[in-house]
């Protein structure tokens, strides 16, 4: 009875965040009961939601050689190995645990979304709809389920999975967000969802979190309908709530920044590389919102060619083998470079193979590997480069109207944050153009709206591809998943509305635009 009461007391300080006292509670009920593969698990999974992955792994490990079906035990270990990159052993210990019970459903939603990160949309699809067998009404796999069809581009069953979570609970504001994303709110059968956000709103009962989504959700929706000031209203509600409940901190990226400029100085791009891929590679880059989405879909409708979307694997190889302390260390990269085999490169290759690949050249259209063009150029020399530009006012107006899930776009919701990461953006990119002039293709957003024929075959013409009509109706090809917040702009053919969008907000954001270097 007594060991229960200590294990109610570490769920009390893990429902607090406060995982510090929960893994020293732990600790000292594993000393007094060093068989007890429960508290192993609890320990390993305080560990994990603290983000210490790596420590959380022996922990879980042992829970499951005390316990050799604690399906729980396999299920945390494999979300570990997924978050280090250790993706057959991810797999292997999801299979594991479904193999002992195949109705576990936290497992098989998260099976699924190992089976989306690594682009197997079908299968992900078949894992979510299987957990709802056992738990039709389960808000969590429903959402799953709602963004795997919206990133397939099935809006429609994406539309009616959102409804029927709004139909349990009218408080899921996630779920308001996302179908705000499909509803074209200018369509009269769109208004009664508008009012209904509404009053959803008004509710002083929303945690900060709710508000945040509900209040880009109106935001976009007053958009639709041109009240521009009353878009921005909720706009400004949203990123501020944001900005608080993110840590960020500018310095970080200045010293990033910095760091890259001094490590490869001195590198002579013409006397290095010798490093071989297994696949052409096309990295698309630029700042977020800048057109790299509208860049992929267009290159991945060409029949030789497969896009896998926003990749993390270079940025996460970059940072485990040649980062300390947040920075790039130049001694780790002069080592791989003249090393027989890049670890960099055998990292990225190792991950692709979880792939479905089955065309012999891949884009990789992660918008900031920008900051990552010196490793591109040495350890993937036969890739190319593009590199989408656009309107400042208008890529930093659109970052400000979004909501983006991952961390590493946390300074998106301040104005000064975003008028600064521009400016180092153009810090880093005049320095990568200085160093390699030939080696990076400027793709322009508005050229490309103007003039498509002629720009997608200069497009394709760079990368050596023959030129293919179906480049020039990417929106009708489904090849490729969208995960990013350009979803359905880039499932629509090129328009030009999106030019010039900032002057609806000019005297909201000039401030921002004030600070943006010419």
């Amino acid at each position: 009875m007594e060991l229960l009461k200590e294990i109610e007391k570490i769920h009390y300080n893990l429902k607090k965040k406060d995982y510090e006292k929960a893994i020293s509670q732990c600790n000292i009920l594993i000393k007094k009961f060093p068989q007890n593969s429960y508290l192993y698990n609890l320990c390993g999974l305080a560990l994990q939601q603290h983000k210490r992955i790596q420590a959380a792994i022996p922990y879980f490990e042992k829970s499951i050689s005390l316990e050799p079906n604690n399906i729980f035990a396999r299920n945390n270990l494999a979300n570990s190995f997924k978050i280090i990159g250790k993706f057959e052993l991810c797999e292997k210990l999801y299979k594991e645990a479904l193999s002992i019970d195949p109705k576990y459903v936290k497992c098989l939603n998260n099976y699924g979304n190992f089976k989306q990160l690594i682009n197997d949309y079908d299968a992900a699809i078949n894992l979510y709809e299987e957990a709802l067998k056992s738990d039709e009404n389960n808000f969590m796999i429903l959402m799953s389920l709602a963004a795997c069809y919206h990133a397939v581009g099935n809006f429609k069953l994406a539309e009616n999975t959102i409804q029927k979570i709004l139909k349990l609970n009218n408080n899921i504001m996630s779920a308001h967000k996302l179908l705000s994303s499909i509803y074209d709110y200018n369509k009269a059968e769109n208004n009664s969802h508008l009012e209904n956000m509404k009053e959803i709103s008004k509710s002083q009962d929303l945690s900060n979190e709710q508000k945040i989504d509900i209040s880009f959700a109106l935001a976009k929706a007053y958009e639709d309908i041109s009240k521009y000031d009353e878009s921005f209203k909720y706009l400004k509600i949203a990123n501020d709530l944001k900005k608080k409940a993110v840590n960020y901190d500018i310095k970080k990226e200045e010293n990033l920044i910095d760091s890259l400029i001094n490590a490869f100085d001195e590198v002579d791009f013409t006397k290095l590389i010798n490093n071989k891929g297994i696949k052409k590679i096309i990295f698309v880059c630029g700042m977020p919102r800048s057109g790299t989405t509208l860049v992929e879909q267009i290159l991945s409708s060409h029949n030789e060619v497969e896009g896998q979307g926003e990749l993390i694997y270079l940025q996460k190889s970059i940072k485990d083998n040649q980062f300390e302390n947040d920075l790039l260390n130049k001694k780790l990269l002069q080592e791989d470079v003249y090393s027989a085999r890049s670890k960099l490169a055998d990292d990225y290759y190792n991950w692709l193979k979880f792939h479905k690949i089955e065309k012999d050249i891949i884009v990789d259209k992660a918008p900031q590997n920008f900051k990552w063009l010196g490793f591109i150029k040495i350890f993937f020399p036969g890739s190319k480069i593009i590199h989408c530009n656009r309107n400042a006012k208008d890529i930093c107006t659109s970052l400000y109207k979004n909501s983006f899930a991952s961390s590493d776009l946390d300074w998106t919701y301040s104005e000064t944050d975003i008028a600064k990461n521009y400016n180092l953006y153009k810090k880093i990119i005049k320095f990568w153009k200085s160093k390699m002039p030939n080696d990076i293709y400027d793709l322009n957003y508005e050229e490309l709206v103007n003039n498509k024929e002629e720009q997608i075959t200069k497009l394709l013409d760079f990368c050596g591809l023959k030129f293919d009509q179906q480049c020039l109706n990417h929106h009708r090809s489904k090849k490729t998943a969208i995960k990013t917040v350009s979803v359905t702009q880039a499932r629509k053919p090129i328009y030009s509305s999106s030019i010039n969008k900032n002057q609806f907000y000019e005297k909201n954001l000039n401030d921002m635009f004030s600070l943006l270097d010419n």
